[in-house]
């Protein structure tokens, strides 16, 4: 059938991950560093994708496409509810982890604060899936966050990192420790910031 669907132009794609987060029926997924629509029988062309990028890689278009396929999309997301954990490695509080180890090698770091998980639901596919979580919280934990993340980051081959905040004043401090560390490591590691919102929504 001929109907409206998505088109992402690889190009333009920066790889941020923003339009897989956004896409509620899970129709894109993020496959070598670009976002792909890998099924179009989820994409149910509304677009909430679109907003979320950054890059202006995400259009409309009107072509031949399987149908939306709304009972697949909902036993995705029941199946998505009751899926695994993606926690990679133990300890994975900021304090408690190493400095080195084997699971840093080649590793993408996400790091989380620890409110991240109770509000936004899809943290473990969403972010957690494929990265080494360390978690902690600037506001009760009594210590400078940067010095052991500098250390990691310089001693290790670490690819990239993410930092999942939320919204309120007090993540800026886990923001604030990352950036530092990555700028004391005196390495180029990629690094993107995510905010959610108390009410589980992302907002950049």
């Amino acid at each position: 059938m001929k109907r409206k669907i998505i088109h992402i132009d690889e190009d333009k794609c920066i790889g941020c991950g923003a339009c897989a987060s956004a896409c509620h029926e899970g129709a894109i997924e993020m496959i070598d560093g670009k976002a792909v629509l890998t099924r179009e029988d989820y994409c149910d062309g509304l677009g909430d994708c679109l907003p979320a990028c950054p890059a202006g890689a995400i259009t409309f278009e009107e072509r031949e496409a399987p149908a939306y396929n709304e009972a697949a999309v909902q036993a995705a997301k029941q199946q998505k509810m009751q899926g695994t954990s993606q926690l990679a490695q133990w300890p994975c509080q900021i304090k408690l982890v190493p400095v080195n180890a084997p699971f840093f090698d080649g590793a993408k770091l996400l790091i989380a604060a620890d409110c991240t998980a109770y509000a936004y639901a899809s943290v473990h596919e969403d972010f957690m899936k494929g990265r080494i979580t360390l978690i902690g919280c600037p506001k009760l934990d009594a210590v400078d966050y940067s010095e052991k993340l500098t250390e990691i980051i310089k001693n290790n081959d670490i690819q990239e990192v993410t930092v999942l905040r939320m919204e309120v004043p007090c993540c800026g401090g886990l923001e604030m420790a990352v950036k530092k560390a990555l700028k004391n490591s005196g390495k180029s590691v990629p690094c993107r910031v995510v905010t959610i919102s108390i009410e589980g929504d992302i907002l950049e």
